[in-house]
């Protein structure tokens, strides 16, 4: 059952509440930094609703000398944004990523195939989302003034994960603040444990606004410039 601090409850009170369909046409821009504050690239985020569907994207370039990334993932979801497929297109350096996962809800399966022509079938419920539906159903939660239960998501593998309220907290952004609800992930995989932290305008489609993943080389971050 979803749980909300009172903190939280009193901080999204105040908010403008979601109406009709706020992410609908959305396209936001954004920075990738090195932990110096150097970039390495752009990224972008784009919602489109077609009938009783979500159409979401999240296209990424990037990389340094001799190693690039050239990543592009896309989601089709239901109107509770409940996943129904999820592709991806990967470029790191010379390994090449290509699958695409079909959510069968009727069977209980997620069947993922690669370029390769392997195929797994992972047992999923009744609403199982991807990462990139995942982060749209996190915001239209918040913006009902609701935090998201742990759950599992499909990223090719299954993974586990939790996520906390941190209080209010101001962002800057080009040398502007921007007040936000600052949120910690907990994720855990097959293989691996590892967490990051993602800050939300106080607006009512809850735009991301800035995103911290600590690395070995340091915490690099996704930064809004719409």
């Amino acid at each position: 059952m979803n749980r909300l601090a009172p903190l939280l409850l009193l901080t999204l009170g105040t908010l403008q509440a979601q109406t009709g369909f706020p992410f609908a046409g959305e396209s936001l821009g954004y920075t990738v930094n090195w932990p110096s504050g150097l970039g390495l690239g752009e990224g972008r985020m784009e919602a489109r609703r077609a009938g009783q569907r979500w159409e979401f994207q999240f296209t990424l370039q990037a990389g340094i000398p001799g190693f690039a990334i050239q990543d592009t993932y896309r989601s089709i979801a239901s109107d509770g944004i409940c996943s129904l497929e999820f592709e991806k297109d990967a470029v790191h350096g010379r390994r090449k990523i290509r699958e695409r996962t079909v959510f069968d809800t009727g069977n209980g399966l997620a069947v993922r195939t690669t370029i390769n022509g392997g195929k797994t079938e992972i047992p999923i419920g009744q609403c199982t989302r991807d990462a990139l539906a995942f982060l749209y159903y996190v915001r239209r939660e918040l913006g009902q003034g609701r935090m998201p239960a742990p759950q599992a998501v499909l990223f090719g593998a299954t993974y586990d994960i939790r996520l906390e309220y941190g209080g209010g907290q101001p962002v800057t952004l080009h040398d502007r603040k921007v007040e936000a609800d600052r949120l910690t992930a907990s994720v855990r995989g097959p293989s691996s444990d590892h967490g990051f932290e993602i800050f939300f305008a106080r607006d009512a489609a809850r735009t991301p606004l800035l995103v911290r993943v600590p690395l070995a080389a340091g915490t690099f971050s996704l930064e809004l410039i719409r």
